[in-house]
């Protein structure tokens, strides 16, 4: 009953969300005024087959992380976001554990970014939210790709160009980070689950934990990402914090008058393109 509770749930807050309010393109002849199962599923990340399956109930037990990104998606209010776990037989993150939820009105500041690369990630630096030019930028994520420190140490990596010693500066950095976030969170399993497999897989990350190392992440700095389709880009990077909520802002912006300024507004054109189609 929880399940199919939940379906009916998700297709009521999607009828009320209009693409406008979502931050989409409007086009075409719509039946209704809310969101598409198609844009829905984009939003939140996950295929269109599994909201489907969800909606009418054929789908039971989502998962924590679903649940979270169909909130976000949704544009949920704290008190809606917590009946949508309840109806999912799910218990809301609280106390100990890592924050995920983004507010209405920092997801509708996000939308107004429609033309700057912009991602959110929480305090393990994984990856919420990310706007179309933020993913034609860097790529789209998914599983624990959407980890920056899983990705750096036993991952594919990112389009930003290292020299070996700002390597080492970022894996100090990131093991720092996450060693703060685990004595903030003590309780939090997944992020515990996180630490174990980069422990038991990378020796550079066990070796650094262990250790103690401290490194400062950086709130401003300058990144050139080697793009496959436009070419290096040489841009600021500023991570804003979210107060009271331990969210990070990731923004990439470009000097105005630039070759770097014209090569991210056409990947901004390029990532659009490649959303409507």
């Amino acid at each position: 009953m929880a399940t199919t509770e939940f379906g009916h749930t998700v297709r009521r807050w999607r009828d009320r969300v209009s693409p406008e309010a979502a931050g989409l393109p409007v086009g075409g002849h719509r039946r209704a005024a809310g969101l598409r199962r198609e844009e829905l599923a984009l939003l939140a990340g996950i295929s269109v087959d599994y909201v489907t399956r969800l909606e009418q109930g054929r789908a039971t037990n989502p998962s924590e992380q679903v649940v979270e990104a169909l909130g976000r998606a949704l544009r949920l209010s704290g008190a809606e976001r917590e009946h949508l776990f309840h109806v999912a037989g799910l218990v809301p993150p609280g106390q100990g554990t890592v924050p995920a939820y983004i507010t209405p009105s920092i997801q509708r500041m996000l939308d107004r970014l429609t033309a700057t690369p912009v991602a959110v990630s929480d305090a393990t630096w994984t990856l919420l939210l990310a706007n179309p030019p933020y993913t034609a930028l860097m790529g789209e994520r998914r599983g624990k790709e959407r980890n920056a420190v899983w990705r750096n140490f036993l991952g594919s990596g990112s389009r930003v160009r290292h020299t070996p010693q700002s390597q080492r500066a970022l894996e100090d950095a990131q093991v720092s980070a996450l060693r703060a976030t685990a004595s903030r969170y003590p309780a939090d399993q997944r992020l515990r689950r996180l630490v174990a497999e980069l422990r038991a897989n990378s020796d550079r990350f066990a070796k650094l934990w262990d250790s103690g190392a401290v490194g400062r992440h950086e709130g401003a700095s300058r990144k050139t990402i080697d793009h496959p389709q436009v070419g290096p880009l040489t841009l600021d990077c500023d991570v804003l914090s979210v107060a009271g909520s331990d969210l990070r802002i990731m923004i990439y912006t470009a000097e105005p008058g630039t070759q770097d300024a014209e090569r991210l507004a056409l990947l901004a054109v390029l990532g659009t393109q490649t959303l409507v189609g």
